[in-house]
């Protein structure tokens, strides 16, 4: 591994990170109800159909959907959320989703610009949607990448010959900080991915697991404000350097954040 240093930065080619959903979401809205053809990828519609009529007919049985979807005794109400895919009110992606990584992005603290930013760079992994992109609006539904919906194949199946495509198409340059259960739904070729390690004072390292996601929110915010564009690992690797993160690049498509 190599420490990377501020001069380093790349210019000029559009970024796009992805990052990963999260099972909790906020409620309510002020969209209209979901429209396929108001999102991103509009290639993976017949997919996002074929998926959100299963989970609207999954929920007309409590029980099969309580085991599909891995709900404990108190979070039946997951399964109104389902059944009202089509009909209940629309956010934009951005502000659905909720939890550690979203907190440490804090999209509702970012200037005019930056949430501009956030619209063109950020977009976000789905069970459901396959991607969306930050401004894309979306009902609160549950599904997680895991689930196994009945008489249907894995969801990584259905999404990958459709997912995987539809990302290598996109011109800019990719960071995929997806966990690994969503990059499995469509893996991006030549992306780059990081991984989260805490140092020991002997210097020994082990993958961070729950704060794993604030940080890659507090690497998400720092792509947002950046007014620079990234290329490669190297531009990625000094942006983060500057917002004061210790990083190291493994390889050419993974960089590895190190906290004390």
């Amino acid at each position: 591994m190599r420490v990377i240093t501020t001069n380093q930065l790349s210019y000029g080619v559009p970024v796009l990170v992805i990052l990963p959903p999260s099972e909790t979401k906020s409620d309510g809205g002020h969209g209209a109800p979901l429209d396929l053809d108001t999102l991103s990828f509009p290639e993976l519609n017949p997919v996002r159909k074929r998926i959100g009529e299963a989970i609207v007919d999954l929920a007309g049985d409590l029980d099969a959907s309580r085991r599909a979807l891995g709900l404990g005794t108190t979070q039946l109400a997951e399964v109104d959320r389902n059944a009202d895919l089509w009909l209940s009110p629309t956010r934009p992606a951005i502000e659905r989703y909720t939890g550690v990584l979203y907190d440490a992005l804090d999209h509702a603290s970012l200037t005019k610009a930056g949430k501009t930013k956030a619209a063109e760079r950020l977009a976000i992994g789905s069970a459901l949607f396959g991607v969306v992109r930050a401004a894309d609006p979306i009902p609160a539904y549950r599904l997680s990448g895991g689930s196994k919906l009945p008489g249907m194949p894995t969801l990584a199946s259905i999404w990958k010959p459709e997912l995987s495509p539809a990302l290598d198409a996109v011109d800019d340059f990719v960071i995929d900080l997806r966990s690994g259960v969503y990059q499995q739904l469509g893996p991006v070729r030549g992306a780059v991915t990081a991984t989260v390690m805490t140092e020991q004072p002997d210097g020994s390292r082990k993958v961070v697991s729950h704060f794993n996601k604030h940080y890659k929110g507090l690497m998400a915010r720092e792509l947002v404000r950046t007014r620079r564009n990234v290329r490669d690992v190297n531009g990625l690797a000094a942006v983060l350097s500057d917002a004061g993160q210790r990083v190291e690049i493994a390889a050419p498509d993974q960089i590895v954040v190190l906290t004390d």
